[in-house]
């Protein structure tokens, strides 16, 4: 009665503050995870999952994944501005991060389609980055996927790469596979959906007896294969974070 006769504007409530003595312990680990992808290529940084997978295979720490979510997020967004502002006071801007939304659901059936793409990924080879080709393979319906490192997207990991796919998913499509139009695999982009195709890949492909699907270049076929768009993303964030090094 006595405050609410002093003041008509009742005084803030007092929030007390929640102790989280798990995820206080862990916190500077994220910021170490988090911290290193800065220097990361962008499309091999952490994601909320793969931090918490390194806080228990590698610091033996079992903290919910949900805290991780709610810490990793916006703590993300902070270190990020507080590295643009430091740039930006050394007289250097940052390109600015870009997000798309959205997706075309899809029906597919067992066994009749795949997609093959090539995904750049950054390795540390004897000490120094360099630049890698990801070769995915993924089968439409199932969403299994085979992959492999190169050194190149030549047409010897092309072919390589799906002789290794199709020993390990047990057989062909019987409809076709989707690609983009791969130098390795493509001499020239004919009219429509007519291709002149490199003699060795045509021999290849008769010898395994499969069909290709090319894909209209560009923006318009940009969605025709987004299967395995999608697979290089999450192969990369999945077992590609933090950068793999190698000798």
């Amino acid at each position: 009665m006595r405050e609410a006769l002093g003041s008509p504007v009742p005084a803030p409530r007092k929030v007390p503050v929640r102790q989280s003595p798990v995820l206080d312990a862990v916190a500077p680990l994220i910021d170490v995870m988090l911290a290193e992808d800065l220097g990361a290529p962008r499309k091999q940084r952490h994601t909320s999952r793969r931090i918490w997978e390194r806080l228990a295979d590698e610091h033996g720490v079992a903290v919910s994944y949900s805290y991780v979510c709610q810490y990793a997020g916006p703590r993300r967004a902070q270190i990020e501005a507080e590295h643009r502002a430091a740039k930006a006071a050394a007289g250097s801007g940052v390109p600015g991060l870009v997000a798309v939304a959205g997706f075309v659901p899809q029906a597919k059936e067992p066994g009749a389609e795949a997609e093959v793409d090539f995904g750049p990924v950054t390795v540390v080879l004897d000490g120094d980055q360099a630049a890698c080709h990801l070769f995915a393979y993924r089968l439409s319906y199932s969403g299994k996927g085979v992959h492999r490192v190169y050194a190149s997207c030549a047409q010897e990991a092309l072919l390589e790469g799906h002789v290794t796919a199709f020993a390990v998913t047990g057989g062909v499509p019987w409809r076709h596979i989707r690609y983009d139009n791969l130098t390795p695999a493509v001499s020239k982009v004919l009219a429509g959906r007519n291709r002149k195709e490199q003699s060795r890949w045509l021999a290849f492909r008769s010898w395994y007896a499969f069909e290709a699907f090319y894909c209209e270049p560009g923006l318009g076929g940009a969605h025709e294969k987004g299967g395995v768009e999608g697979e290089i993303g999450r192969y990369r964030r999945r077992w590609m974070v933090p950068v793999p090094r190698v000798s």
